[in-house]
């Protein structure tokens, strides 16, 4: 039970943080906003970097590198510009495929079998999940060139997913094989990603950074210790104890925390959106109960 709702958290702590990194993404390029993220996150976990011996977990080490590199270097780099582009309800909504790819993905690469039921509950939610995607909302500011923004958009946030699902499969491979723990596989994943994101995003950065508001910054501080360091860890902590399908399944309950923001952004529910947000959780509760 702990770990489901460790799942919830990760997606309140997620969606509340990416409502706040859309905000910054109007003024910081995407790969920038990504990097000073990271770069805060990792100095908050710094202390985490003496509590191992790093030379005796060398294979550990590089693959939870790559899963930094495909989940957070480039995944949330593409997930910010979807961001900026359709919204946080609607780039969340994108995550319809992630149980179903996860599941899938687990089975033919880590062998995780899964229940019938598992299977039925993350098929209703990838189902749910689409028929929000679908939904047409009534927007009271229209950008201009709004379509190619939104299939620009798109094409980010489905590439963002897979990115994402297959960084989760590697953390969870290393969580269950060795003895590192959930914070110590955020903290190496953290490094990973700067270690691909700094000689790309370093340009200009200490620019970028110092133009930013007072105000602005404290939000990307409130929004990195939410959605980085304590959405990580709280997915790590959920990849270690579930198969990854069922970890999936839990952690894209996003689009129901996201509609709280969505009259902030100007985009207006129907009830159908209501009713699919409910179908979405029962899919989860049928694959975890």
């Amino acid at each position: 039970m702990l770990v489901v709702f460790a799942g919830i958290g990760a997606a309140f702590a997620w969606t509340f943080a990416c409502f706040l990194w859309r905000e910054q993404s109007k003024t910081i390029p995407a790969i920038q906003l990504n990097l000073i993220k990271n770069l805060i996150a990792l100095l908050i976990f710094s202390p985490i970097v003496f509590t191992f011996h790093w030379p005796s977990y060398p294979r550990e080490i590089i693959i939870l590198f790559a899963s930094g590199l495909l989940g957070i270097a480039i995944g949330d780099s593409l997930y910010i510009n979807a961001l900026k582009r359709l919204g946080t309800r609607r780039t969340l909504s994108i995550e319809a495929l992630s149980p179903i790819l996860a599941t899938i993905l687990g089975t033919f690469l880590i062998n995780e079998t899964l229940p019938t039921k598992a299977w039925v509950g993350s098929t209703i939610v990838t189902v749910s999940l689409v028929g929000i995607i679908r939904q047409k909302t009534n927007t009271i500011k229209t950008e201009p060139h709004s379509f190619n923004a939104t299939s620009i958009g798109l094409i980010f946030g489905l590439l963002s997913v897979l990115f994402a699902v297959m960084a989760g499969i590697l953390s969870r491979v290393v969580l269950t094989t060795s003895d590192l723990s959930p914070l110590q596989t955020t903290e190496i994943r953290l490094l990973g990603a700067i270690v691909f994101l700094l000689p790309i995003a370093r340009h200009n950065l200490k620019r970028i950074f110092f133009k930013i508001s007072t105000e602005n910054k404290l939000k990307l501080v409130f929004a990195t210790l939410l959605g980085t360091n304590l959405g990580i860890l709280l997915q790590q902590i959920v990849f270690q104890a579930l198969p990854i399908g069922l970890g999936w399944t839990i952690l894209s309950i996003s689009p129901i925390v996201s509609l709280i923001f969505s009259k902030a952004e100007e985009d207006n529910i129907n009830f159908t959106s209501i009713i699919l947000a409910i179908t979405t959780f029962s899919g989860v509760a049928i694959a975890l109960f």
